[in-house]
């Protein structure tokens, strides 16, 4: 799978003055000062509502994040929650079918590679239910965790959600949330032509 990383948006003082109407700089002593203590969840909705952005969390989400990075916050094993990316897609096709084309017969502690270089190894396999795979962007030296969920919605459709988290950088964030949606409109558009 094909990664551009490059963020949807420059993440610089400058553009997120001129998105937020404030820099890095800035909405970090607001949330020192306006919301110690608090947490992610609470903060990026606190940050959504300050900038009026109506469905658009891309600066919320990533002010947080930057201000994690700034402070150096890390969970248990050492690395930063980073940034957690959501692809759904419902697919006119039965789950065992969506579930072998995603994890075909790959065996929990099985490594796993594509084409363009991406790598990672099988975690969990639950057929007919959900994968967890560790994984690592090509170019990329830290690795991050997918989890993907098969839900039969009756009539031969299917709802697959991916969760991508543990990332590290907007850049392949967006990079990610960008190739899996391409990924999931090829695999409904092969599965339904």
């Amino acid at each position: 799978m094909k990664i551009d990383l490059k963020p949807d948006h420059e993440v610089s003082d400058a553009s997120c003055k001129a998105s937020t109407g404030k820099t890095f700089a800035e909405w970090f002593a607001w949330i020192e000062s306006e919301h110690p203590g608090q947490g992610r969840r609470e903060i990026i909705r606190v940050i959504y509502e300050e900038t009026g952005r109506g469905s658009d969390v891309w600066w919320p989400t990533t002010i947080w994040v930057e201000y994690e990075a700034h402070k150096g916050v890390v969970k248990k094993d050492g690395s930063a929650e980073g940034y957690t990316i959501c692809s759904t897609k419902t697919i006119a096709a039965p789950v065992d079918a969506i579930y072998a084309l995603m994890a075909g017969t790959a065996a929990e502690g099985d490594k796993y590679s594509d084409p363009d270089g991406n790598a990672g190894e099988w975690l969990r396999l639950r057929p007919g239910k959900d994968v967890r795979l560790g994984w690592k962007t090509a170019g990329v030296e830290s690795g991050t965790m997918v989890d993907c969920t098969f839900v039969d919605k009756g009539k031969g459709k299917t709802l697959v959600t991916l969760t991508h988290s543990k990332i590290q950088t907007r850049a392949e964030a967006d990079g990610l949330r960008n190739a899996w949606g391409g990924f999931f409109v090829d695999l409904k558009d092969g599965l339904e032509s």
